[in-house]
């Protein structure tokens, strides 16, 4: 079946508005038929994630519950060591053959794409979806991205950070309308980023 996937890949250490929003404006901008969540078991360029996989991995299931194009694949979470992105498309593509896979990174991460790991492979595999922020100017790019590169110029932003919200709380502050209600209640009954510095 030749469908359209946004595949978009992250701590979502919690998953926040932020993140929903981005995969939302990609899905419309490309005509993405689903947009899949991966959540990261290790990820190579960050320190450890604060909250364990199953914890990131519920707060996934429950953001994206109510909607009918979004699903969660565990493909980085059940693979061991860190979470390259290379390998994570030869996985998709070898389970899914027939499926278009658009990759989904915001701006800042696009100007970061041509030092990425084995990216030439990656974009011979994957068009990329690229969320354009105020404040972050996009290089060049060279022309095997470039040419596969779908822009969504006319974004609604949030300026959202997951450390931001483990941050507020930690501190007892609210965190309502910055995560989705399942996910603010799952923090709290699970007890999640009190021990955040």
């Amino acid at each position: 079946m030749d469908m359209r996937i946004g595949i978009f890949g992250g701590t979502f250490d919690p998953i926040h508005m932020g993140h929903l929003l981005v995969a939302e404006q990609a899905r419309e901008a490309a005509d993405l038929d689903e947009v899949w969540f991966i959540p990261n078991a290790e990820p190579p360029h960050k320190a450890a994630p604060v909250s364990a996989p199953h914890h990131r991995e519920r707060m996934v299931e429950l953001a994206i519950a109510d909607h009918p194009r979004f699903r969660l694949s565990r493909v980085e979470l059940d693979r061991p060591g860190p979470s390259y992105t290379v390998d994570t498309v030869r996985d998709l593509k070898k389970a899914h053959p027939q499926a278009h896979f658009f990759l989904i990174v915001g701006a800042d991460m696009m100007n970061d794409l041509p030092r990425w790991y084995k990216i030439e492979e990656i974009m011979h595999v994957v068009q990329v979806i690229g969320h354009l922020r105020p404040g972050v100017v996009v290089g060049d790019l060279p022309p095997f991205i470039a040419r596969r590169l779908t822009l969504v110029e006319d974004a609604v932003t949030l300026d959202l950070s997951s450390t931001e919200i483990r941050r507020r709380a930690a501190a007892g502050k609210s965190i309502r309308y910055l995560v989705p209600e399942k996910v603010r209640r799952y923090i709290e009954e699970n007890r999640l980023y009190e021990n955040e510095p």
